[in-house]
């Protein structure tokens, strides 16, 4: 299933459910996907105005970076279901005899660096999306900068979201100098960049009321 290109009402129907994936990774890449293009948006609404000329050449550039953005977040949403079904299944692996409870540590490990991987990507895209928000919030369409505003909380959403994701399967990880490497990472983006998403939000709000 494309969990990409359903509609709406099917791809919320299917999270609803029991269903294995969409889980909150791809839901976290669907959000960062839409905080990314509603920045886009307000980029969009700025380029072509002469009030904006001086920052024209900018806008595009930003854009372009955006539209990349969206892709590869909305690729997220298919490659963490993709990484889930594997683990999901090693989960289920029979642990009776000490042989079956090797090869499930052994097929274990492997699966939940890939199931990491992939909430990892989704918050550095997200990281990068907010400093393309940072600069349309900033520079962008006065007329749309709720939608900035708007797309870094999502985007400050996704981060967060992403990154229970990660904690989730660093936390039963053996290798606990590579779980704490992953760890220090999510720990620093989610310091960085959430600082970075309530700055807009706050500089965005302080601009409409």
């Amino acid at each position: 299933m494309g969990f990409s290109t359903v509609q709406c009402n099917e791809f919320v129907e299917v999270l609803a459910s029991k269903a294995p994936v969409p889980g909150g990774g791809g839901a976290s890449a669907l959000v960062g996907a839409v905080g990314t293009a509603l920045g886009n948006m307000v980029g969009s609404l700025t380029v072509g105005k002469k009030k904006y000329a001086d920052v024209e050449e900018e806008m595009w550039a930003l854009k372009s970076k955006a539209d990349t953005l969206q892709k590869e977040l909305l690729a997220l949403v298919e490659r963490d279901a993709e990484v889930f079904e594997p683990l999901s299944k090693a989960y289920g692996m029979p642990r009776e005899t000490e042989e079956q409870k090797a090869e499930k540590a052994r097929v274990m490990e492997i699966v939940l660096k890939d199931a990491c991987s992939v909430p990892m990507e989704i918050m550095e895209k997200c990281c990068e999306a907010l400093d393309l928000l940072v600069e349309f919030a900033a520079k962008g369409s006065a007329l749309a900068i709720s939608d900035a505003g708007v797309g870094a909380v999502f985007c400050k959403a996704a981060l967060q979201g992403a990154s229970l994701n990660v904690y989730i399967n660093t936390k039963s990880m053996k290798n606990r100098e590579y779980a704490e490497e992953l760890n220090n990472k999510a720990d620093a983006m989610l310091e960085k960049y959430t600082e970075i998403a309530d700055q807009i939000f706050e500089s965005v709000l302080g601009r409409l009321k």
